[in-house]
């Protein structure tokens, strides 16, 4: 009887210890209400339909895109921002010259 009210005990201590643990900040199906009680400084990134994207800087390099269809969490993505001293070019395509043997990238 004594063995097994302290595993009891043991059980339930363990048990209690889950309520306390971390919240997942964001899950599949999660309601829009319960993302911006969380998430206080999201802001709206765009509106178009039923579906709403929400903007979440995550700290000075990242920001999380939260997009809600029917009030609920349907996607969910993470982007880095650009920098401000790097303007946004378009990138130049790699050409492949097969006149010049010295490039590292044909060996």
């Amino acid at each position: 009887m004594k063995k097994s009210s302290i595993v009891l005990f043991t059980l339930l201590l363990l048990g209690s210890c889950t309520l306390f643990g971390p919240n997942p900040e964001y899950s599949q199906g999660m309601t829009e209400k319960k993302f911006l009680r969380q998430n206080k400084e999201a802001v709206l990134s765009g509106l178009d339909g039923g579906i709403v994207t929400y903007r979440v800087v995550r700290d000075n390099k990242f920001y999380v895109l939260a997009t809600f269809e029917k009030g609920v969490l349907v996607k969910l993505e993470e982007r880095e921002l650009a920098p401000a001293w790097m303007p946004n070019q378009p990138q130049m395509p790699i050409q492949n010259n097969n006149n010049n043997n010295n490039s590292p990238l044909d060996k």
